[in-house]
């Protein structure tokens, strides 16, 4: 298994440093450096007061977290968020609520996740033809979603 190093700057002493909960968690919790209230469908942009060193040929995830869906229907809008190895700034994390609830958050709560990845290099080749696949050009939806025999929505009557 391949093992990476990620530098981490506190750029606010008092946010938590991130940490996996358990030993071979894949990601790392991301704190919100402010106090912050979420209205009802409402985005924010929060900063975690936190930097990071991503290795070059890996990239950083910004996840959500599966507890502040559930109970406070907290999601990342843009996910997952990337941060390429070349950025050095705050990661700061875009929040929506989508719950009818206002949902508070206070500095240092655990708002996000952080997952390091391994990319590929990869060079992309103008084409003016792709080869054919069994799939083709069939796009959204068109595996179904309840299982064989499906035959789209039904109707409530």
């Amino acid at each position: 298994m391949q093992s990476y190093n990620v530098s981490v700057r506190r750029l606010d002493n008092e946010v938590p440093f991130p940490r996996a909960a358990y030993r071979g968690d894949a990601a790392f919790d991301l704190p919100t450096a402010v106090d912050a209230e979420i209205l009802p469908g409402e985005r924010v942009k929060l900063p975690t007061g936190l930097a990071v060193a991503i290795p070059e040929g890996c990239a950083g995830l910004v996840l959500p977290r599966s507890g502040l869906a559930e109970r406070l229907g907290i999601g990342v809008v843009n996910s997952p968020g990337l941060i390429d190895s070349g950025y050095r700034g705050e990661i700061s994390v875009i929040l929506i609520n989508l719950s009818r609830e206002i949902a508070r958050f206070s500095k240092g709560d655990r708002i996000a996740q952080l997952m390091v990845v391994a990319v590929p290099s990869v060079r992309l080749a103008e084409a003016d033809r792709l080869d054919r696949t069994e799939r083709g050009e069939a796009g959204f939806g068109s595996t179904g979603w309840r299982g064989e025999g499906y035959n789209g929505p039904q109707t409530r009557k």
